[in-house]
C-alpha cells in the first residue's frame, strides 16, 4: 500500500455519494477539472444501439471512457466485458446473456460508488493501480439507512423508569388534525434499565450495581446483540456512570458500543439518547462503507466529510458526522463561489427533485447543534440548512377544487412523468412541457409524451369537476408559478426566523433544478443579483474541495456570566490548543463559538468571534446581538447564561483563482442554457455575464420592490386562487416566525403555544397559522366581539383575554389589528399567545380551585395598546400591576406584547403591500374565495348526508353533563348542546370560543383534506349553545363572572370526545391535559401530561401523546431536575392501560417526582372516575389516577382537581388514562 502522504503531485479527487447518484470532481496533478455523475447503484448503463456479431455490440449516444477503460467490468446477465473501443461506441462481451438492439445493458465493478467515481475520473482501468490520490468523500449513505430503517438492530441501556424514553420522545403527535396517525418508532426496539442514579449536580446518589451490570452482558451476549447505545440520566454531569458500562460492554466483546457522552455533553437526555441510538445503529453500515472505500483506493489519503462542513480522517469519523454532510458540501461550494465572484452575503439555495436545501451565508455558514433527522434527533454540530418540500419532483395536484403543487413528491421511483415509469404530474414535467430544458442533454431519457399524457389527464380531472378548459400553456405557467411561490415564501420564512432580510442577500443557485427557478425565487424576495456556479449540479462534490480539515471542540458551561470567574481566557485558550494539537501542522484558530441565553430560558443565541473573547465581552456582545435579533434589549436585572462555548480551528485548502465575468448583456426572452450538469432558465429582465470558471452572474435590470412581486391578476381563477392562498398562509407563518423569535415566554418560544391569523374586513378568519387547536375557531369571534361598537382606526391595535369578547383563558392574550389601504378597512391580523404568568391565586396563572374569573389572574377587557400608531404601553403595565391578583412577571408580559405587538405590525405592511400590488378588489376577492371554497367542501361533505341525526353525551367526574345532538338538514349541520350541564361552581366553563374551537377542530378531521382553516367551514353549521357549562353569562364584574381555566384544558377535550363518539370517527381519547402545577414564592412550573388516544376504524391509538385539542411539548427530565428542586424518578408508559378491541386504545403515561424541598402543587384533570369509552365493542381505558406518597411510606389517592403542599422527600405519582378500543376484539 502506498503512503497516504499528500503531496502537490497527488490527484484530488471530490466525490458526493448521494441517494440516486454520485457526483465526482477532480483536479490532475497538471491542473486539469475532470466531472461526472454516475449512479449509485454503482452501475453503468448503456443502451444496444446494434448488435454487431455475437458478443460484439454498438452502443447508443456518446461515451466518455477512454480505451479499453471498461475491460474486465462484469455484465448484468453474468458476462465480463472483453474489450471497448470508444470510437465507434464497440463493446464487446465475453460470455453471460445475449443482447438485442434496444436491450438497456448493465455494467458492475462491485466498487463502492466512490470508487467508480474515483476510477472515472482518473481514467484507470480495472487492471492498473490507482495513482497518488489525495481523496475526499460525503455521503448520505447514513441518511438513507436512517430513513430506510437498513441500519443494525440494537439495545439502549439508560436510568431505570426511563425504559420507554425514545417511544415517547416530547409528546406531541406529528399531525394535529389526523385522527389516524403513527408515531415514528426509535430506530432501537428493545431498551433495558439499570438502577443507580446521578443527580443533576453531578453527585452520584446511588451507584450501579456490578452484579446487575454482569447479569445484563450476559444476557446480551447470549441474545448475540453486537450494538448497544448508552444514555444515563444526567451523564452530561458526571460522566462515571456511562464510562463504567461503556466498560463492561467493552471487555465482553461487544463491537459497536456508542456513549451518550462521549458524542455530546449537552444537557438533555432525549436528544442525547436518540444521538447515541442513532450513531450505533449506523455504525455497522458507516464501518463496512468507509472501509470499503479505503481498500478500493488502494492507498492515498482518505478524508470525509461531516455535516458541521469540516473533513475528519476516516480514523477519527463518527456515523453521526456524516448525515448531512451532502448537503454541507454544496454550501461551502457555494459559498466559494460566492468568495471567488466577491459575495460576502449570499443564500445558497440547491433544489433537486425531493425538496430544496436553504442555508444562509455571512462570511461563513451558521452552525447549529441539534437537528431532527428522520426518527431521530441527533446533537451533533451541522451547518444550518433549512430543507423545504419543494423540488422538481415535487406533484402538480387538483384536490377538493383547488389546484396545489407540493408537499408531496414523486421522489426517484416512478420519478416525474417523463421518467416513462408512470409517475405523476410534476414541476419537472411542467418545465419540460415549457420547453424550460432539453429533453436530449438531461443525462437520462426523458419522455415528453409521458409528460403531456398526465398533462392531459390533469386537464380532464378539472374539467370533470365543472372548470371550464384552460389553455396548456397558461396552466403550466400558473403552475409553475405556484411552485416558484412555495419556494419563495419558504426562503422568506426562514430569513425571519434567522432575523434576516433576503433583499439584502445574493443567492447561490444550484443543484438539479435551483438555476431553473432562480430569477423567480429571487424576484419574490427582492433579490437583485444572482451566482449559477458551472458546477451547478455537481456542487456538492466540488464544494469539498474547498473544505478544511477542521477540529471542534466543545465544553458545556450551563454558569451565569457572574459566576465565570478569573480564569475565563485561560479556559478559551486551554480548548484552542486542544484543537491546534488534534490538527498538528498548519492548524489555525477559525472562530470561537459561544452559546448564550437569558438565565431560564430554553432557546439560545449563538455569538461568533475571530479570537478568545475578554470576560467583559461577552455581555455586551450578548446585548448586541439580542438587540439585533429581537429588536428591544434585554429585560434590565435578567441574568445572562454562559450554555456551551465552542472553538472551531482548522487546517485551509487553498481557493480555486478568482471567477472573472465577461461584458453582461439583457435578456429579451425567455432564454435556456442546458450542459450537462446544469439547466438555466434566464428571464427577461435580468442581465447575465459568462464567467472565467463557467458561472453565471445575473444582475435585475431594475430595482426589485418585492411587494410588487405579490401574485398578479390575469391568472386563471384557480391559479389566482392557489396563488393567493399561498401568500396568505406565507404572510401568517411569517407573523408566526417573528412572534416566535422575538417573544420572552418559553410557552411562546418553546412551547409554540400561540397562533396568527389573517381575517376579512367582517372578522372573518381566512388563513390560521396553528399550533394549538384550541385557538383555531376563536380568533374570529373574538375580532368580531371586540369590532361591535367600535370605530377602528388606522394604527390601531386592542388586546384583549376576556371570555365575554371570544377569549379563551387569560393566560391567552389576544392582540388584533386592523389593516387600511387609502382609509379602507380591508381585514385585520391578528395574534393569541399563551402567558406563561398574569397573575391569579396561583403561580402560573392556572389555579386549580377558583371559583371566578378574578382569581385566575388579570381579566382585560378590550383596551387599546396601539392608538392610530402611538404606544400606550405605560398604561398597559400600570394595568398589569393594579389588579387584585396582579403578575408576578411583569417584565417577561411586555416583552412578549411588545412580540406580539411587532407581530402585528409586520401582518399590517405585509396584508397592505399585498393589496397595493394587487388592489384591494383582488384581495378582498380571494379572501372571499379562500372561505368559499371551505364552505363547499364543507357542503360537499354534508350532501350525502342530508336526514342524518347523530348524538353523543358524557359526564364530567363531577357528573355534569356534556350533550350534543347533531342534524344533517338542506340548512347545513345544526349542532346543539341543549342538555349539557349548568354553569360550573368551578373552573370548567367554557367559553364560546372554546366550543366553536373544539367544533371546528373535529369538522376539519372529518372533512379530511388538507384545507387552509377558516371559517368558511362553519358556514353552513349553526352552533347552540344554551346558558350552562358551555355557554356562560360574564357580568362586568369579574369577581362574579365564572372560572374558565378548566374550561379550556378539559372541557374542550370531553367536547371533542363526545362530538367524534356521536359522528362514529373515534374511540374516547384521554380527555384530559392532566395539567400540574407546582411552585413556591421563588418558582413556578407547568406543564400537561399526554396520554392515550383512542382507537378508529381500522387502526390503534398513540400511547403517550397529547390529543386533540393540545400539543405542546413536555420539559426534558434534565432540564427539569437542573431548574428545579425536583427529581424525575419515572417517566413511561402505562402499559395495558388502552382499552382492548379489534384496534387497540393507545397507552396512558406514568409520571413521578420526588419533591426536594417544600412546594405547592396543584392539579387539573379529568377521567379520573370512570376511564375513556371504548366503541364497536371496544373495551374502556383506564381511569387515570394520582397518589401521594408520603415519607412515612403511606400512600393517599388524589382527587382530580386539588391543591396541597408537600414536604421534602414526598413523592407524587400521576397515572393517565389509556384510549378507548375500537371494534370487539
Amino acid at each position: 500500500m502506498r503512503s497516504a502522504h499528500k503531496s502537490e503531485k497527488s490527484w484530488k479527487v471530490r466525490v458526493d455519494t448521494g441517494g440516486t447518484f454520485t457526483d465526482g470532481w477532480a483536479l490532475s496533478p497538471d491542473g486539469d477539472e475532470r466531472r461526472c455523475k454516475v449512479l449509485s447503484s454503482s452501475v453503468i448503463r448503456a443502451q444496444v444501439e446494434e448488435v454487431v456479431a455475437g458478443g460484439c455490440y454498438q452502443l447508443a449516444g456518446d461515451h466518455e471512457f477512454a480505451g479499453n477503460f471498461l475491460r474486465g467490468f462484469q455484465v448484468e446477465g453474468g458476462g465480463v466485458v472483453a474489450d471497448w473501443n470508444p470510437k465507434g461506441g464497440l463493446l464487446s462481451i465475453h460470455g453471460g446473456s445475449d443482447f438485442a438492439k434496444g436491450d438497456a445493458l448493465e455494467m458492475f465493478t462491485g466498487e463502492e460508488p466512490p470508487i467508480l467515481a474515483l476510477r472515472i475520473l482518473t481514467s484507470t482501468p480495472l487492471e492498473l493501480p490507482f495513482p497518488d490520490v489525495d481523496f475526499r468523500v460525503s455521503t448520505t449513505r447514513a441518511t438513507n439507512a436512517l430513513l430506510e430503517r437498513k441500519g443494525s438492530k440494537g439495545v439502549l441501556i439508560t436510568t431505570a423508569g426511563f425504559e420507554d424514553l425514545l417511544r415517547i420522545g416530547d409528546q406531541r403527535r406529528p399531525h394535529l388534525f389526523d385522527l389516524r396517525q403513527e408515531l415514528e418508532a426509535p430506530v432501537f426496539d428493545s431498551c433495558v434499565g439499570l438502577s443507580g442514579r446521578i443527580d443533576a449536580s453531578g453527585r452520584v446518589i446511588e451507584p450501579l450495581s456490578k452484579t446487575e451490570g454482569e447479569a445484563l452482558v450476559e444476557r446480551l451476549k447470549a441474545d448475540a446483540v453486537d450494538v448497544v447505545a448508552v444514555a444515563l440520566l444526567n451523564s452530561y454531569a458526571n460522566p462515571v456512570h456511562e464510562q463504567e458500562v461503556g466498560g463492561w460492554l467493552r471487555e465482553a466483546g461487544i463491537s459497536f458500543v456508542s456513549l451518550s457522552t462521549d458524542l455530546t455533553g449537552a444537557v438533555r437526555l432525549l436528544p442525547r439518547a436518540e444521538t447515541a441510538t442513532a450513531n450505533a445503529y449506523l455504525a455497522p453500515v458507516m464501518d463496512s462503507f468507509v472501509a470499503n472505500v479505503r481498500s478500493g483506493m488502494e492507498g492515498g489519503s482518505l478524508e470525509l466529510l461531516t455535516s458541521g462542513g469540516g473533513l475528519k480522517d476516516a480514523k477519527d469519523y463518527r456515523p453521526i458526522d456524516s448525515l448531512l454532510s451532502g448537503p454541507a458540501g454544496g454550501v461551502r461550494g457555494a459559498m466559494e463561489v460566492a468568495r471567488s465572484a466577491g459575495y460576502n452575503k449570499v443564500i445558497a439555495f440547491d433544489m433537486g427533485g425531493t425538496s430544496s436545501d436553504v442555508s444562509r451565508i455571512n462570511g461563513g455558514p451558521v452552525l447549529r447543534y441539534e437537528q431532527k433527522i428522520g426518527p431521530a434527533r441527533v446533537a451533533a454540530p451541522s451547518i444550518r440548512i433549512e430543507t423545504v418540500a419543494a423540488g422538481g419532483g415535487s406533484i402538480c395536484q387538483w384536490s377538493a377544487g383547488a389546484l396545489a403543487v407540493g408537499p408531496e413528491s414523486a421522489g426517484a421511483d416512478p420519478g416525474p412523468a417523463c421518467y416513462g415509469n408512470g409517475g405523476p404530474l410534476t414541476v419537472t414535467d411542467v418545465n419540460l412541457l415549457l420547453g424550460l430544458m432539453d429533453s436530449t442533454g438531461a443525462g437520462i431519457p426523458l419522455d415528453i409524451d409521458a409528460a403531456r399524457a398526465k398533462l392531459h389527464e390533469f386537464q380532464h380531472k378539472m374539467e370533470e369537476d365543472g372548470v371550464p378548459p384552460r389553455p396548456k400553456r397558461q396552466l403550466l405557467e400558473g403552475l409553475r408559478e405556484i411552485a416558484i411561490e412555495r419556494m419563495a415564501e419558504a426562503i422568506r420564512k426562514v430569513s425571519i426566523r434567522e432575523g434576516c432580510d433576503p433583499s439584502s442577500y445574493s443567492l447561490v443557485a444550484f443543484g438539479g433544478a435551483g438555476p431553473q427557478h432562480a430569477c423567480g425565487v429571487a424576484a419574490k424576495l427582492g433579490i437583485r443579483e444572482i451566482l449559477i456556479p458551472g458546477d451547478a449540479g455537481l456542487l456538492s462534490a466540488r464544494g469539498l474541495h474547498h473544505c478544511a480539515r477542521e477540529k471542534i471542540v466543545e465544553q458545556q458551561v450551563l454558569a451565569r456570566l457572574d459566576v465565570l470567574g478569573e480564569g475565563w481566557v485561560e479556559r478559551v485558550e486551554d480548548l484552542v490548543q486542544e484543537a491546534l494539537d488534534s490538527l498538528g501542522e498548519g492548524g489555525s484558530l477559525d472562530r470561537v463559538l459561544c452559546e448564550m441565553r437569558l438565565w431560564g430560558q430554553d432557546s439560545t443565541l449563538d455569538l461568533e468571534m475571530d479570537a478568545v473573547p475578554e470576560h467583559g465581552e461577552l455581555e455586551r456582545c450578548f446585548r448586541e446581538k439580542y438587540r439585533e435579533l429581537y429588536g428591544y434589549d434585554p429585560p434590565v436585572g435578567k441574568e445572562i447564561e454562559l450554555v456551551a462555548l465552542r472553538v472551531v480551528a482548522g487546517v485551509a485548502e487553498k481557493g480555486l483563482p478568482a471567477e472573472e465575468f465577461g461584458p453582461a448583456r439583457t435578456v429579451e426572452t425567455i432564454e435556456v442554457i442546458q450542459d450537462a450538469f446544469r439547466t438555466c432558465v434566464i428571464e427577461p429582465g435580468w442581465r447575465w455575464a459568462k464567467g472565467s470558471r463557467g458561472g453565471m452572474r445575473l444582475v435585475r435590470q431594475d430595482q426589485i420592490d418585492p411587494s410588487r412581486e405579490q401574485p398578479s391578476v390575469g391568472w386563471s381563477p384557480e391559479i389566482e386562487s392557489e396563488l393567493f392562498r399561498c401568500r396568505f398562509e406565507g404572510l401568517v407563518e411569517e407573523m408566526g416566525e417573528l412572534l416566535r423569535r422575538t417573544a420572552m415566554s418559553p410557552n411562546i418560544k418553546e412551547r409554540l403555544d400561540f397562533s396568527c391569523a389573517l381575517l376579512d374586513a367582517e372578522g372573518r378568519l381566512v388563513v390560521n397559522a396553528p399550533h394549538i387547536p384550541v385557538h383555531l375557531g376563536a380568533i374570529g369571534l373574538c375580532v368580531r366581539k371586540v369590532s361591535e361598537g367600535r370605530k377602528w382606526r388606522d394604527g390601531d391595535t386592542v388586546m384583549v383575554n376576556h371570555p365575554a369578547f371570544g377569549g379563551s383563558h387569560l393566560p391567552d392574550v389576544t392582540l388584533i389589528s386592523p389593516v387600511f389601504v387609502r382609509e379602507r378597512l380591508i381585514g385585520f391580523v391578528a395574534n393569541r399567545a399563551h402567558h406563561a404568568e398574569i397573575g391569579g391565586r396561583a403561580p402560573g396563572s392556572m389555579p386549580a380551585e377558583a371559583h371566578c374569573l378574578e382569581e385566575e389572574g388579570v381579566v382585560i377587557s378590550p383596551i387599546l395598546v396601539c392608538e392610530s400608531g402611538r404606544s400606550r404601553f405605560q398604561e398597559i403595565e400600570s394595568l398589569f400591576r393594579s389588579s387584585r391578583y396582579p403578575s408576578r412577571m411583569l417584565d417577561d408580559n411586555m416583552a412578549d406584547l411588545a412580540a406580539q405587538s411587532a407581530c402585528n405590525h409586520y401582518g399590517v405592511t405585509a396584508l397592505r403591500a399585498l393589496a397595493r400590488a394587487s388592489s384591494c378588489e383582488v384581495v378582498l376577492r380571494n379572501m372571499t374565495e379562500l372561505c368559499h371554497h371551505a364552505a363547499e367542501v364543507m357542503r360537499s361533505k354534508l350532501l350525502p348526508l342530508t336526514g342524518r341525526r347523530w348524538q353523543g353525551e358524557d359526564v364530567l367526574d363531577d357528573g355534569t353533563r356534556i350533550q350534543v345532538l347533531l342534524r344533517c338538514s338542506e340548512e347545513g349541520l345544526q349542532v346543539d348542546f341543549s342538555g349539557s350541564g349548568p354553569v360550573h361552581d368551578g373552573n370548567l366553563n367554557a367559553t364560546e370560543a372554546i366550543v366553536r374551537s373544539a367544533v371546528l377542530y373535529v369538522l376539519r378531521a372529518w372533512v379530511g383534506d388538507h384545507l387552509p382553516l377558516n371559517e368558511g367551514l362553519l358556514d353552513d353549521v349553526h352552533i347552540k349553545t344554551p346558558e350552562g357549562i358551555l355557554s356562560p353569562v360574564f357580568p362586568e364584574d369579574p369577581a362574579v363572572c365564572p372560572a374558565v381555566v378548566g374550561g379550556n384544558v378539559e372541557t374542550s377535550q370531553r367536547i371533542v370526545d363526545v362530538l367524534l363518539d356521536a359522528l362514529d370517527l373515534q374511540a374516547n381519547s384521554q380527555g384530559t391535559m392532566n395539567n400540574f402545577l407546582f411552585g413556591n414564592a421563588a418558582f413556578a412550573y407547568y406543564e400537561t401530561i399526554g396520554g392515550g388516544s383512542g382507537a378508529g376504524p381500522g387502526w390503534s391509538g398513540l400511547s403517550g401523546t397529547h390529543v386533540h385539542m393540545s400539543n405542546t411539548a413536555i420539559t426534558d427530565p434534565e432540564i427539569l431536575e437542573r431548574r428545579f428542586p425536583v427529581r424525575l424518578l419515572r417517566f413511561s408508559l402505562r402499559e395495558g392501560s388502552g382499552g382492548r378491541g379489534r384496534w387497540n386504545g393507545g397507552c396512558g403515561l406514568e409520571r413521578e417526582f420526588e419533591f426536594l424541598e417544600g412546594m405547592t402543587v396543584s392539579m387539573l384533570t379529568q377521567r379520573r372516575k370512570k376511564g375513556p369509552r371504548g366503541k364497536k365493542g371496544g373495551a374502556a381505558g383506564l381511569p387515570g389516577r394520582q397518589d401521594i406518597l408520603r415519607r412515612d411510606g403511606s400512600c393517599e389517592e388524589l382527587p382530580g382537581i386539588c391543591s396541597f403542599t408537600v414536604e421534602t422527600g414526598e413523592r407524587v405519582r400521576i397515572v393517565t388514562p389509556g384510549g378507548g378500543g375500537w371494534g370487539e376484539p
